[in-house]
């Protein structure tokens, strides 16, 4: 998978800050020829390898077949398509496997940075081959903290029993994928989205935060299990052990939009 990603990286760089066709999807989303070049690219070189695996990806139909096979890839040719429309640095390649709903390994490439997160299950995590771990912050206040600004800003927040969040250095990305691995690889405290989320922008990472000595569960604390019938997750909330818990406290209680 991760010579995969790789050599897919190649077809982004072409088109990056370009020319090519660009289109909104059902639900407004934005989706581009390059999306599509990569997919078709990783559907070929993956399940010619292993064609008994299922796939689901967010560019291909989807087909009810995965459900019943063994191991799954889980596939997003580009997270972060908004970045890559804007000309930024800040979107992914992602692939995983996923085995009885939790990734058994992963890769998360950033074509344009060079970055190549991998994980393989009870194997560790790697940022281009080294080995990378979470942060042992213990404190959300000063903590690093990738999401979006008004995640942490809404009023409601100052609602009892609600608690506003404390003074916090936050960042955000478009690829969702890219904000699981940047903590993975210590470069981030934590990520908090607390919005529906599909398999695909979160299979490949939640490995890697994993084997990084990361947690990366729901808002509610709850394990993502992925390859469902509907591939959708309702929230993720990613961090140091510590910290992790302490976030949670936090927001386990919010009622969110069900996915």
């Amino acid at each position: 998978m991760e010579e995969a990603v790789r050599d897919a990286g190649a077809i982004a760089r072409k088109f990056y800050r370009g020319s090519y066709r660009k289109w909104s999807k059902d639900k407004g989303q934005p989706v581009t020829e390059c999306d599509l070049a990569i997919d078709a690219f990783l559907a070929q070189r993956l399940m010619s390898a292993r064609r008994e695996y299922g796939w689901l990806s967010e560019e291909t139909e989807d087909a009810p077949q995965r459900l019943q096979a063994p191991l799954v890839f889980v596939v997003d040719p580009i997270d972060g398509t908004v970045a890559f429309l804007k000309g930024r640095p800040y979107f992914t390649i992602c692939a995983a496997t996923v085995r009885d709903g939790r990734p058994l390994a992963g890769a998360v490439y950033n074509p344009i940075t060079g970055e190549c997160f991998t994980a393989v299950a009870s194997q560790g995590a790697r940022l281009n081959g080294k080995s990378i771990h979470v942060t042992q912050r213990e404190q959300i206040e000063g903590c690093r903290m990738l999401g979006p600004k008004a995640t942490f800003e809404h009023p409601d927040w100052s609602i009892a029993p609600k608690l506003a969040w404390p003074p916090m250095h936050i960042e955000t990305r478009s690829s969702v994928a890219y904000r699981l691995a940047l903590v993975a690889c210590g470069a981030f405290d934590a990520t908090v989205a607390l919005s529906a989320k599909h398999d695909w922008d979160l299979a490949a990472a939640d490995v890697i935060v994993q084997e990084a000595g990361g947690r990366l569960t729901a808002h509610t604390g709850a394990t993502l299990h992925y390859n469902g019938r509907d591939p959708v997750q309702p929230s993720v909330v990613a961090a140091g052990p510590v910290l992790h818990a302490q976030i949670i406290e936090r927001v386990q209680d919010l009622k969110l939009p069900a996915p």
